[in-house]
């Protein structure tokens, strides 16, 4: 079958393709969470002296003894069986952007051969997966393999369903046999706490009571593309690496705004309703769905959780996009950039800290006191995105975020913080001082009446901030589309906690000889005047901006992964983790070892499909349409018709270029010599990607060029517009 007929077929099969609307037969209220053993169902099932243990280990974070843990996995046992389950599993975050898990059977046999079941508080507590076999940056060989998964409380237990059965899943961390965290999980639970020792500690020097244990919370905006499995199925590149590495541009793309926010295709309309029936079983909280900016690509946001919680959700909140998209015959890409010249995707990880009896400190309050809680706290993040700017850069560090960031459609590659026209001006003031003595009170006041009637929208939305206050929390919209939002969270809470920390220190000592709003003002004043460069409210694409934020503001510019995940090898960035027992000195470093070798892997596989692709399904599309004109001109020349040989002296002229670029790509595919880690995905930043987009330049002319019946790969237009 030629390259054509694949095609027509495909576009025959979608377009003929019957769809059938998932039938409404439950309630939001019938089904919600009906699948997680949560504090309402534990409180079902257990006494009340478990439940209340179990219920302050999930709200605090509380050791949990070993009795209560066996009448918790009795009680989960029973009602996972009650639901058709057989099998258990601990789940676990290693260090990709995926998830992973190990089966086990409650059953086992007893003395006399019959088939029982049993699941005691150990199994619950501890698994033993290998620990070299996962992603570890050299923490664990070959020889050292051993590896736990242990129970995570505050995560709540679920029951997964496929077509081939049911199982409990555990939400579990991971770690090595010496002690080392392997996953995404500890260090976010480690970030936590260490953001909630800060913060109480901040809270008490403003006179703060009653304090609970502060939490960060997250709602990350999922994007994504859905692409009928019939086109993607002959596409080699996005079955592989989830991008197209050829393809021209579509004569119409999103230039009209008219797929943003529009009507949403039935058939998608239908795979987004089974997506949602699916989360709310699961007790995850999708509140929006609409087409995204590109054709083809769409959104899902659910509502802000518990930051451990919400990263166990996302990660499962893209398993069922993807899995549930084949069962509707679509393949869900969650590639940043699967297609060049349109809009790639993000996450963007909406980011809080509060509690339950100050609230969300990132609030802007109703009395004066609320207030300088709220500029603390806020204060706290603009220095810490101004220190630790190249770190927050690392961790949404990717192959695939490389395509995206720094482009007219995603935030810039430089890390500065949006507050809006009304807070920048609060800040604005308190740095030149800018106050005057209350009337009432004695107190100082702020200078700035209308903070105190502070709104939830104290100015417009700049989509070109990479870090944007946005009423009541803060917006990392720099986070790739694919990515786990843990790696964001936990350098968020980190510095957060390091900032805070900074600033009780100040406090301590600006209270002995201020009143409490003059010592919070000096406090600011000096933050702001230190770190106050990393504010910006214009525009985040402009060439001024990033001329000005480099040598006038001395931010830095990080185009590539290559360039920023070297931050995580600077003493500052060691000492962040170290002084906050978020990570360990060799914890980090594995961390920089693996992230660079995905990096380089990544790469990797792509240049060879260049390769591939080129020599086994371009070229032979392009010789053969050579050799059907030279036929076409003879045939005509013996006619006595003179023909245009333009097209054909183009197409050789492009075939042999990109011929002699995938030979140019094939030979720097060798070099093995690299001084270091640094080096190596340099030079595939550098080097191996310049000479693929070489040859893609060469195939994306020829398909301009080569006759349509020919051409192998299905195109642009028909996977974005045919659905």
């Amino acid at each position: 079958m030629s390259g054509n007929e694949s095609r027509l077929q495909a576009i025959y099969q979608i377009t003929n393709r019957e769809t059938t609307p998932v039938e409404q037969t439950e309630s939001l209220k019938d089904i919600w969470a009906c699948d997680v053993f949560n504090l309402a169902t534990m409180e079902e099932s257990l006494s009340k002296n478990a439940y209340k243990a179990i219920k302050k280990t999930v709200q605090t974070g509380v050791e949990l003894d070993k009795s209560t843990a066996d009448i918790v996995a009795a009680a989960m046992k029973d009602w996972a069986m009650s639901k058709g389950v057989k099998f258990f599993s601990h789940i676990f975050y290693p260090l990709t952007h995926a998830t992973a898990e190990k089966h086990d059977g409650f059953i086992i046999t007893n003395s006399e051969g019959n088939a029982i079941t049993e699941f005691t508080g150990s199994l619950l507590i501890k698994g033993e997966p290998d620990g070299s076999s996962f992603p570890n940056g050299s923490i664990r060989m070959t020889n050292a393999a051993r590896g736990y998964t242990a129970w995570d409380p505050t995560s709540p237990v679920y029951i997964q369903h496929t077509d081939n059965g049911a199982t409990l899943m555990i939400p579990c961390v991971f770690m090595s046999w010496t002690g080392e965290a392997l996953d995404k999980k500890i260090p976010l639970l480690r970030s936590n706490d260490a953001m909630n020792k800060a913060g109480r500690r901040v809270l008490s020097l403003m006179g703060e009571k009653d304090i609970a244990t502060l939490n960060s919370s997250c709602g990350a905006e999922q994007e994504y593309f859905l692409i009928d499995s019939n086109f993607a199925n002959s596409r080699p590149d996005l079955l592989l690496t989830g991008r197209t590495l050829f393809g021209a541009p579509s004569a119409k793309g999103q230039e009209f705004d008219d797929h943003y926010f529009g009507a949403i295709p039935a058939r998608v309309q239908i795979y987004m309703q089974d997506v949602e029936d699916q989360l709310y079983k699961l007790g995850i909280p999708a509140k929006t769905h609409h087409n995204e900016v590109a054709p083809g690509q769409f959104e899902i946001a659910p509502y802000f959780e518990a930051a451990n919680v919400a990263a166990d959700h996302q990660q499962l909140l893209m398993t069922i996009l993807k899995g549930t998209a084949k069962k509707h015959g679509f393949v869900c890409l969650l590639h940043e950039k699967p297609f060049a010249g349109i809009n790639g995707s993000g996450k963007h990880v909406n980011w809080s800290v509060g509690n339950s009896t100050q609230g969300n400190l990132l609030d802007p309050g109703k009395t004066p006191h609320d207030n300088l809680n709220f500029l603390l706290f806020c204060g706290a993040v603009i220095r810490g995105v101004h220190k630790f700017g190249p770190l927050l850069r690392s961790v949404i560090a990717s192959a695939g975020n490389d395509h995206r960031l720094g482009a007219n459609e995603a935030p810039p590659a430089i890390l500065s913080v949006y507050l809006g026209a009304q807070l920048e001006k609060v800040f604005d003031d308190i740095k030149e001082g800018k106050l005057t003595a209350s009337e009432h009170g004695g107190e100082m006041d702020l200078g700035l009446d209308q903070i105190l009637n502070f709104k939830r929208d104290p100015g417009d939305r700049n989509r070109t901030s990479p870090f944007a206050f946005t009423g009541n929390r803060f917006e990392f919209r720099a986070v790739g589309s694919a990515q786990s939002v843990s790696g964001p969270l936990v350098a968020m809470n980190t510095m957060l906690a390091d900032s805070l920390n900074w600033i009780a220190d100040k406090l301590e000592t600006e209270l002995k000889a201020n009143d409490q709003t003059s010592a919070v003002i000096n406090v600011l004043q000096e933050l702001i005047n230190q770190h106050g460069n990393a504010v910006f409210g214009g525009d985040g694409y402009s060439s001024d901006w990033h001329e000005a934020a480099v040598k006038e503001r001395g931010l830095k510019n990080i185009p590539t992964t290559a360039d920023a995940l070297p931050a995580l090898q600077e003493d500052s960035v060691k000492a962040l983790f170290k002084s906050t027992g978020v990570l360990t000195p060799a914890e980090l470093e594995s961390r920089y070892e693996v992230y660079s070798e995905q990096y380089i892997l990544a790469i990797e596989v792509e240049a060879k499909l260049v390769i591939d692709m080129a020599k086994t399904m371009i070229y032979p599309a392009a010789t053969r349409y050579l050799s059907d004109i030279s036929m076409a001109n003879a045939g005509l020349s013996e006619m006595g018709i003179d023909m245009d040989n333009s097209v054909a002296q183009t197409v050789a002229g492009e075939t042999a270029a990109m011929m002699a670029g995938v030979a140019k790509l094939s030979a720097a595919l060798e070099k093995e010599d690299f001084a270091s880690i640094d080096d190596h995905t340099q030079y595939f930043a550098n080097e191996i990607r310049s000479l693929m987009d070489e040859v893609r330049s060469h195939a994306d002319t020829l398909e301009a060029e080569v006759a349509d019946e020919l051409w192998p790969l299905a195109k642009y237009h028909e996977m974005l517009f045919i659905k």
